[in-house]
């Protein structure tokens, strides 16, 4: 039922669910993955002791870390991305497709890739004991978390170990022993221990500058025989931000490549806050002030002294946070203009270019990165980058709201059996459309329909559950007392 909904869902949002013939005829004709012979351009660094980190059941591995010492206390790091380009080019059939959905759409009940599997799992992902091509991004991370040194080439990797982020977690924070993996492959244990180093140093830089540490429980639904059986909570660990710091780095250092080459790019940016007022009035309820006006350090400190303060409702908070905050988005970036920055990143420069299997953005970027190494002219125009950017706004929106979706109706499914229960929960959404809450267990958002006036984001509110719709993903619930 989930899978076809879904399938529904992303028909009604102008999104394609399946590859068309000639997507498949063209992927046919790859006989395999791109080696680049002959191109005295793209180096060998198959030797190094590379590694993926991603989620247990991951098949489109998109990025491979590695870190050496540079003496002096600086690091040097490198993030080889898939080069999806190599085989998926310009205006080609498998391209059109990837350029309307713009992205991937991960549902519990399917998976709408962006990329047909034979090439986002296989032949343009970086799997374990394969050979493949990437654009690698080098940086030095001084011991104060400055990056300095940036570049991007192509080269040759090989992926010697994939890795899950809650087992290297562990072994990192000393719960677990090494994993086999780490252990047989010679120079992996310092490599990553070094990398977790130096992702703290690039961390606490970036909330030294007003980046936001923020919390939010993401809860994942887990099927069994077509049923929706638990909603899991993914928790953030060692290994993950590991992984996300690096990516924000990398994301950087290729934006400010593209600047020095004069070339105009597709940036991802996130605005000042819509609702900053709304922020100032939940920080004065908690007993502090924030300026009048947005100021990220000053959003930072008050998120750093909640986190300690109240550890177990941080993660509402955060999702408050989120909310008031409004949706980043896809912008043209002119050579040599000012970039509008991520404001919860608290970075200036920052092109999506760590995911080309599973987003098309960072598939773009790819080509402009490529077009600069091979003194080539540029493949986009200005006037077809800031199309391109509207439209994969768009797109990320409509996908969004498919994931949601399909989100709530196994939600929905899940809580059939609960009705009349009470739960306490947090209000994540107040406009003239409506009052959501999130109650805390389980982790579901549904709408208050009796007694939701004066309610406002980040209210703490007890509920009854009232009913569901699991096709449409409704869950009514009206406001209690007890």
């Amino acid at each position: 039922m989930l899978a076809e909904m879904a399938r529904q869902a992303m028909l009604d949002r102008g999104l394609l669910p399946e590859f068309e013939d000639d997507v498949e005829r063209q992927v046919a004709q790859i006989a395999g993955a791109a080696k680049g012979e002959g191109d005295e351009s793209i180096r060998d660094m198959r030797e190094l002791p590379w590694c993926s980190i991603d989620n247990d059941d991951s098949r489109d591995l998109d990025q491979l870390t590695f870190a050496e010492s540079a003496g002096g206390g600086d690091v040097r790091a490198f993030i080889a991305v898939a080069d999806v380009d190599a085989l998926v080019k310009k205006d080609t059939p498998v391209d059109r497709h990837a350029r309307h959905n713009t992205t991937s759409v991960y549902t519990a009940a399917r998976l709408f890739a962006m990329l047909p599997e034979r090439l986002s799992t296989d032949l343009t992902s970086l799997n374990e004991g394969e050979e493949r091509l990437a654009l690698v991004v080098e940086m030095t991370v001084g011991g104060e978390g400055h990056v300095r040194d940036g570049g991007v080439y192509r080269a040759r990797v090989f992926n010697h170990a994939k890795l899950a982020y809650n087992r290297v977690a562990s072994w990192l924070d000393g719960e677990e022993e090494m994993p086999e993996k780490i252990a047989r492959i010679r120079g992996l244990a310092e490599t990553l221990k070094l990398q977790d180093h130096i992702a703290d140093r690039l961390r606490d830089r970036r909330h030294e500058m007003g980046a936001l540490d923020l919390e939010t429980i993401e809860a994942r639904p887990v099927m069994r025989d077509g049923e929706v059986v638990e909603l899991r909570r993914e928790k953030r660990n060692n290994a993950r931000m590991l992984i996300e710091d690096f990516m924000i780095a990398a994301n950087g250092v290729t934006a400010r490549f593209l600047e020095t080459k004069n070339l105009s790019s597709i940036r991802r940016v996130v605005r000042s806050p819509e609702r900053w007022d709304r922020i100032e009035r939940i920080a004065n309820e908690l007993g502090e002030r924030l300026p009048p006006e947005p100021d990220a350090k000053a959003l930072e400190e008050f998120l750093v002294r909640q986190r300690k303060r109240d550890p177990l409702r941080f993660p509402d908070l955060s999702l408050t946070v989120v909310k008031a905050m409004g949706a980043g988005e896809y912008v043209l970036e002119r050579a040599g203009e000012d970039s509008t920055g991520h404001f919860g990143l608290a970075v200036r420069d920052y092109a999506h270019s760590t995911a080309p299997n599973r987003r098309y953005p960072d598939l773009i970027t790819h080509r402009l990165v490529k077009a600069a190494l091979e003194r080539t002219a540029t493949p986009y125009s200005d006037a077809e980058l800031h199309e391109l950017a509207e439209h994969c706004t768009s797109q990320e929106d409509a996908a969004n709201k498919v994931e949601r979706l399909i989100r709530k109706s196994a939600a929905a499914s899940l809580l059939a059996s609960h009705i009349g229960e009470r739960f306490d929960g947090v209000v994540t959404g107040a406009s003239a459309k409506g009052v959501w809450v999130r109650v805390f267990q389980p982790p579901v958002e549904g709408k208050v329909v009796h007694g939701e006036e004066g309610l406002d984001i980040g209210d703490r509110v007890r509920v009854k559950l009232l009913k569901v719709d699991i096709e449409r993903g409704f869950i009514d619930f009206a406001r209690t007392r007890k």
